[in-house]
């Protein structure tokens, strides 16, 4: 982090060496495990546990934004705006969803170009049609590997930061198997992508396949009540993972712990019962640098006691 600006407060503050700082981390021992944010206040719990890096989950985004499900209805400027948002709050690495790339070869390149200035390093970009679906649910359908390999191509070129990571998902393990998916997967690897991304393994022998038949980094997505077993970290690592994401976790935890909440207001006429499952004000106003905010605007601010004081 520059020291120049040390003092300013999280979402003010320069994060520059993410891309570099992702790559070694990739390059080192340990599985990167990327819980998935959705918005400002999700990415700053993420940084503040002390994870290296965070995933901007798509379908969290779409569902926060839009109220929408992971159905493709999220267009490219909303995403873009809430990755430039969460990028801003946070100074670990960000990985972002960017779905198909949101068009051809030249909307491919903007969405590359524009997520690069907005903080991002690592563009995950997937070989469904579009509009895309979730890769746990039903109704995917994918493009030839011929044309992910020219997404590829683009999103590659596109770059301006080599240390920029390209993920290339694929989702042919629901439509054509998983030998099929494996396959594509290794081509998209040959093709250049720095880490690949099958989508939904359907049992631990799976997982266990897809390290060992990609000669790179791989990525593994956990879904909770998803297709693909939640198995523990520690083992996803001894497969040969190097990226462990979960996107939408903070997101159902936020869902549960608002029903139950709002089903104790409606029944008990009072939120006193749930004090120890909230931060208190003090608490979620120090989540987003409060000291450090109110301190900035004090330095530079200017009254009129203060100047007269001054003469």
């Amino acid at each position: 982090m520059s020291n120049a600006h040390a003092h300013y407060p999280a979402g003010l503050r320069d994060a520059p060496d993410r891309n570099r700082r992702l790559r070694a981390l990739l390059a080192g021992p340990d599985l990167i495990v990327a819980p998935g944010a959705f918005d400002c206040l999700s990415a700053r719990l993420v940084e503040t546990a002390g994870f290296p890096a965070l995933y901007v989950t798509g379908s969290g985004v779409s569902m926060s934004a839009l109220g929408a499900p992971d159905v493709g209805v999220l267009s490219f400027g909303e995403i873009l705006d809430r990755v430039r948002r969460i990028a801003d709050i946070v100074s670990v690495p960000v990985i972002a969803d960017a779905d198909t790339g949101y068009g051809g070869p030249l909307n491919i390149i903007r969405t590359v170009r524009e997520f690069e200035r907005a903080g991002v390093s690592a563009i995950q970009i997937e070989d469904q049609t579009w509009p895309k679906k979730c890769g746990h649910e039903p109704g995917r359908r994918i493009v030839s590997p011929e044309a992910m390999c020219a997404r590829l191509a683009a999103a590659l070129d596109a770059r301006r930061d080599a240390d920029t990571l390209i993920v290339a998902r694929t989702d042919a393990r629901a439509t054509d198997g998983f030998d099929a998916a494996l396959a594509r997967a290794q081509r998209y690897r040959e093709a250049g992508a720095d880490v690949i991304f099958l989508e939904a393994p359907q049992s631990a022998a799976e997982l266990a396949a897809v390290p060992r038949g990609i000669a790179g980094p791989t990525l593994v997505n956990l879904v909770e009540g998803g297709r693909t077993p939640l198995l523990p970290n520690e083992r996803l690592q001894q497969f040969g993972f190097r990226i462990a994401i979960y996107p939408n976790a903070l997101t159902r935890v936020f869902a549960k712990a608002g029903q139950t909440l709002l089903t104790t207001l409606a029944s008990a006429g009072t939120t006193t019962g749930q004090a120890d499952r909230m931060l208190d004000h003090d608490a979620l106003w120090s989540l987003f640098d409060n000291t450090r905010w109110r301190a900035l605007e004090d330095r530079f601010a200017f009254t009129e006691a203060n100047h007269e004081l001054g003469k």
